[in-house]
């Protein structure tokens, strides 16, 4: 990480803000959708891609609360094209009828920004009965991602524009069980520590990237993917641990990032012409970095997508 106020080679720092990571980009034409965009740096990243021009489709788990986001959005930026759409990344079949409906929507699919989470929550399972971090911050987004891919390929093509995807991480997923993915434990409660289930989580974001730029590559696909670390945001990840949380929201205002700038990084990565042709890289204060070395194991990346592969498959 940089020194807060050092610019890296981009010309950015860790003080720099979404607005001005975009200044001067044209995003018309383009639609994005936003995981998680009701709240923190989702709502500010479908503020400032809406800013720009992006059509921009908020996958929210609470439609209310995101009509109010998108209301606000578009007191501020009248001509802002948003939509709000239902997702619980806790359910698969939420998410796949999410992917059905804007399948059928007929829109174009430029950017899928991964952003939503949950962070060191107590022992639970999702409605799939997955350990809820991993079914929340990998498996869902894992099943998202596959079912509105081909839509993005599409829109690729037929476009000639370039297609991104987008998956938060975080510098926690160097924080994680001694094997890095615990494949037969993951819903092993007896050995369960919330930390390093959250770095577990954040351990598949960066080798879902990875595994996924390989296969795209592959295929010759124009269709880029790439995870980053937001940086340490004021947000209500951590409202699991209420006494950390106090403490956290006193100190932060000194030594974290605010939304604006903690969505610099995500909105650098879906829209700058300087991560043109990018793809399977880490990214932390709109600068590329180096994520860990279980993160670019190429072995586990393909592990992690054969046993999500069989996560995700309709029983």
């Amino acid at each position: 990480m940089w020194p807060f106020g050092w610019k890296g080679p981009s010309g950015f720092s860790p003080r720099s803000t979404a607005e001005h990571v975009t200044q001067g980009i044209d995003a018309t034409g383009l639609t994005a959708i936003v995981t998680g965009a009701s709240s923190g740096i989702g709502a500010e990243t479908t503020r400032v891609l809406a800013l720009r021009g992006a059509h921009v489709v908020m996958a929210v788990r609470n439609v209310e609360s995101g009509g109010k986001v998108k209301d606000e959005i578009l007191k501020a930026i009248p001509t802002a094209k948003i939509d709000v759409m239902q997702l619980d990344l806790n359910s698969m079949g939420s998410v796949r009828k999410f992917a059905s409906e804007f399948i059928s929507s007929g829109l174009p699919l430029n950017i899928l920004i991964n952003n939503a989470g949950i962070m060191a929550a107590p022992f639970m399972l999702s409605q799939d009965n997955i350990e809820m971090q991993f079914a929340t911050n990998h498996v869902g987004h894992f099943l998202l991602t596959d079912l509105v891919l081909d839509t993005m390929k599409k829109t690729a093509r037929e476009s000639d524009r370039e297609g991104r995807i987008v998956i938060l991480s975080s510098e926690a997923h160097r924080f994680t069980y001694s094997e890095g993915i615990r494949f037969d434990k993951i819903n092993d409660e007896s050995g369960y520590n919330s930390i390093w289930a959250y770095g577990q989580s954040k351990l598949a974001n960066v080798l879902h990237a990875n595994e996924l730029t390989r296969r795209l590559k592959e295929e010759g696909v124009n269709v880029t993917a790439n995870s980053l670390h937001p940086g340490s945001i004021m947000t209500n990840l951590l409202r699991f641990h209420s006494v950390i949380n106090s403490v956290v929201t006193m100190v932060g205002r000194f030594v974290l990032k605010n939304v604006h700038q903690g969505a610099a990084t995500t909105c650098y990565v879906a829209l700058h012409p300087q991560v043109k042709g990018v793809s399977g890289e880490y990214f932390m204060d709109s600068n590329l970095s180096k994520a860990s070395s279980l993160a670019k194991d190429v072995e586990l990346a393909k592990k992690l997508w054969d046993f999500s592969l069989r996560l995700t498959k309709p029983k």
